[in-house]
């Protein structure tokens, strides 16, 4: 929900409303939401309780749902010319799904506007420490406690001075004096500036108290001629920073394990122009490439035609048709798992034209089509190299689980995961998916069906089961 703006309060309604919120140790804001929903609950009109005009609750855009209930970050921007890049770094960090709330000392004012930080945090920005508004009840606590973490950026020179002595003279300073959260500095300054020995001692200082850095970096300034340490971090470095310290690294479940996996279509070449294709996004395949390197395996992506970036720390490689994804399959062995997430074409032309097909009088010349290998059947069936565990996918528009058991038995795989991909369910190409997973027990097929989720949380719930299966690292 977003943030509660409360205007027009007698005295008595602030004093009520804070020895409420103390006594059950919330901050205002939050008790003025327990108060709507116990409102709504017994049916009663929020002004028939209040009385008429007493309570005005305005609120901004709703947050993006992808952040919603992720880690809460306050972030601080100081008075600097890299403050421009404070709003990258909004955008980073929500992509992330964490939240932001913003506060903008008077010199950051100089440079970025509270409307373009509050436009891109969907959350009010705050900068003024005498607010009327926020600080009835203390809003500088609760900008300093009521988040994961503080991040600084840019953190001036002067800004860290004042923190590295105490002072709490702005809504800024005033906030980090108070927060009892971890705090994290993107310095940036000039070069001169950041090797003054009087810089050099305040980061010293603020380092023994805890505070975390990260950055500068080195580069030009933006000074005609001046260069050296002092660039503030990219805002892609901040974001990752303040990720690792909101969720510290996971267990590695796979560490140790090699994993192959294969992704997206394969295009079946009809001429130098034409092919044989599907819809497949190969979005799925990525996504369980990631959750394998994030749980510790080496990963091994091969992947047809897609308009997907490489993810980090995996080995990539991209093939065109059927049979060269087979080919680099078998390069790749041997693994100790096996993921065919790819959409294989089935099908090729016999032979490919050399040159473009032409319409004639005769009408469209004839395709012959020819059966493509079978990556999945021809991996499971190897008599050596053959990986400890093999998973199949199966794409099906009709009769899903029929089909699937009929495809498990065929392929003589370990596991299958099946999806509808007919039209209406926009599976294929979109981000969320709805699969079952097929293994055996015995001589009995199980099947466990498992919830909508998107494709993260698929590959994510795919990779923990698998990780039982065959992980022992840690």
């Amino acid at each position: 929900m977003a943030s509660l703006t409360i205007r027009k309060l007698d005295d008595a309604l602030k004093a009520y409303l804070r020895l409420r919120s103390a006594k059950n140790g919330r901050s205002v804001e939050e008790e003025v939401r327990v108060i709507l929903r116990e409102l709504a609950d017994a049916g009663t009109e929020p002004t028939e309780a209040l009385g008429a005009g007493s309570l005005a609750v305005t609120a901004p855009a709703p947050r993006a749902a992808s952040a919603a209930g992720g880690p809460k970050v306050t972030l601080i921007i100081g008075g600097g010319i890299a403050a421009y890049k404070a709003l990258d770094l909004i955008r980073r960090l929500k992509e992330r799904h964490i939240q932001v709330r913003c506060v903008l000392t008077k010199a950051a004012q100089q440079f970025v506007t509270p409307l373009a930080a509050s436009a891109l945090s969907h959350e009010r920005v705050y900068t003024d420490l005498f607010d009327a508004e926020s600080e009835f009840d203390a809003g500088h606590i609760r900008l300093a406690r009521d988040c994961d973490l503080i991040v600084v950026a840019p953190a001036t020179a002067d800004l860290m001075a004042k923190m590295a002595q105490g002072h709490a003279d702005d809504l800024a300073t005033a906030t980090l004096l108070a927060a009892n959260r971890p705090i994290l500095l993107a310095p940036a300054m000039n070069p001169l500036m950041w090797n003054n020995p009087a810089t050099g001692r305040n980061v010293l200082q603020l380092r023994r108290d805890g505070v975390h850095t990260v950055g500068p970096n080195a580069g030009e300034m933006a000074e005609a001629g001046e260069a050296g340490v002092g660039r503030m971090a990219e805002p892609t470095e901040i974001a990752a920073a303040a990720d690792r310290m909101l969720r510290p690294p996971q267990p590695r479940p796979l560490a140790g394990k090699r994993v192959l996996i294969t992704a997206g279509p394969t295009h079946e070449a009809i001429d130098p122009v034409r092919y044989i294709a599907n819809r497949s996004s190969g979005k799925q395949g990525f996504a369980i490439a990631a959750a394998a390197r994030a749980a510790g395996a080496e990963v091994v992506l091969v992947t047809g035609p897609v308009e997907l970036d490489d993810p980090q720390g995996i080995a990539v490689m991209r093939v065109e048709s059927a049979r060269d994804m087979l080919h680099r399959v078998e390069a790749a062995l041997p693994v100790d798992v096996a993921i065919f997430a790819a959409a294989v074409a089935d099908w090729r032309v016999a032979s490919e034209g050399s040159q473009k097909l032409k319409k004639t009088a005769a009408g469209m010349p004839p395709l012959q089509l020819v059966e493509n290998p079978d990556i999945l059947a021809t991996i499971s069936k190897l008599k050596e190299k053959r990986p400890p565990l093999v998973i199949g996918f199966a794409a099906e528009t009709e009769h899903l689980i029929e089909n699937a058991k009929a495809k498990f038995a065929r392929k003589g795989c370990d596991w299958i995961v099946a999806n509808d991909v007919s039209p209406a369910t926009g599976v294929m190409g979109g981000d969320r998916n709805t699969v079952h997973l097929l293994s055996r027990e015995g001589k009995d097929v199980t099947v466990d069906s498992w919830p909508v989720m998107t494709k993260e949380e698929v590959a994510t719930a795919l990779v923990s089961r698998i990780a039982r299966q065959v992980g022992t690292g840690s």
